[in-house]
């Protein structure tokens, strides 16, 4: 946290700081989850265009690494 401090001095406007909260939330969240955050990153925001709405749960952290899980023991 204290080492972005600087550059998040410069993140434009109140509404940039709340967009750069949001994804450090959301990375500090896949962390807590033991789950890779680019892994899960990368996954998500490919699938998350062909989602629907009532099913955008399934991409929850938490939600996604019982789903790998299962894949990895079909294997």
């Amino acid at each position: 946290m204290a080492l972005g401090r600087k550059s998040w001095l410069f993140a434009g406007s109140d509404r940039g700081g709340e967009r750069a909260a949001d994804l450090y939330s959301l990375i500090v969240t896949a962390k807590l989850n033991d789950i890779d955050p680019q892994a899960w990153l990368a996954d998500v925001l490919d699938q998350i265009a062909g989602i629907p709405q009532n099913r955008i749960h399934e991409l929850l952290p938490w939600e996604w690494r019982e789903r790998q899980h299962a894949l990895l023991e079909a294997a």
